[in-house]
């Protein structure tokens, strides 16, 4: 599809938007040290690990209600609010170094990443496609998620500069700082919304202009709309489902690349060499996009089986050289997550459109926690190696059922 050249500039203003918002979101300098803060103020790991559960949970309860509030007020306050939110969380954390503040940053942080959790989607597919330009959305999303990726490699490399200078409170004014930053650049989200249907259609009696379709539809009417369209198509319910299949399991081994580069044999000071090769794999995969819209069925199905078959290996391998296979193995991870994003906006045809990404984002997040504790015991059992092969097994059966059409 072509674009107006008219609206070319207003594409590029949305994307420019969308990519700083992406970076600055992730650019949080606390990111790699908040676990030795939390250490170093006395947390056991149990203490910790509740701390990651409270965060997880947040998100959970969380996720649905802020994608109705987003379909039933603006997208774009939403994500205004999201890093609002996480700086809080993150000042509290530095200020007064507690259980307590850590748990309240937590839930703040949170629910933050809930508000942003399908109000961005939603909001960018609707303004691509009242631009004419909806088949630039897979650019635009593996972009952003290229974006997001950098902001956390950069939060990585200053996190220890800033850190010398002067300690856990100059990274806390610098987290801060950037979310300050994305919340000035999310206000520059264009936001237009068409007027949405009813959920039970015009009323008898009602006069042009004044049936309840020509209003935005109110909280309940957005979570009405969402959930009926998930129970009433089967495409629609296939691509959220989708959506937590492919998502879940591979997000969730990236929290433990850590641990598992570390039983390669690899010293520590050499660890975030080798996270460095995944993460630019991750950036890879999110530009690759546009390409990756031209697979078919049988393609995307044939994408997920070389990236499990190509984590098994690397991690089976026991060695440094083993990552350049897990850095293969997550940009087609990356791809084809942003390609189930592509493939549930496409599906949804109804008003209710961040109500719906938000039913993938908690059932993805429910899926991550019953994850977290399933590889918890299996590495216990048989290690990391072992444990990073049989997980991504599942992966096998989601390509089997893409093969026989149901998705």
């Amino acid at each position: 599809m072509l674009v107006a050249p008219a609206r070319v500039p207003a594409t590029r203003r949305l994307a420019a938007t969308l990519y700083g918002y992406a970076f600055l979101t992730d650019l949080v300098l606390l990111y790699p040290l908040y676990v030795l803060l939390f250490a170093g103020t006395g947390l056991s790991v149990g203490q910790i690990s509740s701390l990651f559960v409270l965060w997880a949970v947040a998100g959970i309860v969380l996720e649905v209600p802020s994608g109705v509030w987003a379909d039933a007020v603006s997208r774009r306050l939403l994500l205004c609010l999201a890093p609002l939110l996480a700086a809080g969380g993150f000042a509290l954390w530095v200020l007064l170094p507690s259980y307590p503040a850590f748990a309240v940053g937590f839930l703040l942080w949170g629910a933050g990443g809930a508000l942003r959790s399908g109000a961005l989607e939603a909001l960018v597919f609707t303004e691509l496609e009242r631009l004419g330009a909806a088949d630039r959305y897979a650019r635009l999303i593996g972009r952003t998620r290229t974006a997001e990726v950098l902001g956390a490699v950069g939060s990585g490399v200053l996190a220890g500069p800033v850190f010398a200078l002067g300690g856990y409170l100059a990274v806390g004014a610098a987290s801060v700082a950037t979310c300050l930053l994305a919340a000035a650049v999310a206000a520059r989200f264009p936001e237009h919304r068409p007027p949405a249907a009813a959920p039970d259609g015009p009323r008898a009696g009602d006069q042009p202009g004044e049936g309840p379709g020509d209003d935005e539809p109110g909280w309940l009417d957005s979570l009405r709309l969402g959930l009926g369209e998930v129970r009433a198509d089967r495409r629609v319910r296939a691509a959220v489902l989708l959506v937590a299949a492919v998502t879940a399991i591979w997000g969730g081994l990236d929290e433990y690349t850590g641990l598992l580069a570390a039983d390669t044999g690899t010293a520590e000071v050499g660890v975030p060499l080798l996270l460095l090769l995944v993460w630019a794999g991750m950036t890879a995969g999110g530009l690759l996009a546009p390409l990756g819209e031209r697979l078919s069925h049988r393609g995307y199905a044939g994408l997920l089986v070389f990236a499990a078959g190509a984590t098994a290996a690397g991690a089976l391998l026991r060695h440094p050289a083993g990552f350049l296979l897990l850095a293969a193995a997550f940009a087609a991870f990356q791809l084809a997550t942003v390609l189930a994003d592509v493939r549930l906006q496409a599906r949804i045809a109804g008003s209710a459109r961040a109500t719906v990404t938000s039913l993938a984002g908690m059932a993805t997040d429910l899926t991550i926690v019953a994850f977290y504790g399933g590889y918890g015991l299996l590495a216990g059992a048989v290690g990391n190696p072992a444990a990073f092969a049989v997980a991504v097994l599942p992966y096998l059966l989601v390509a089997l059922w893409l093969l026989t059409g149901r998705a």
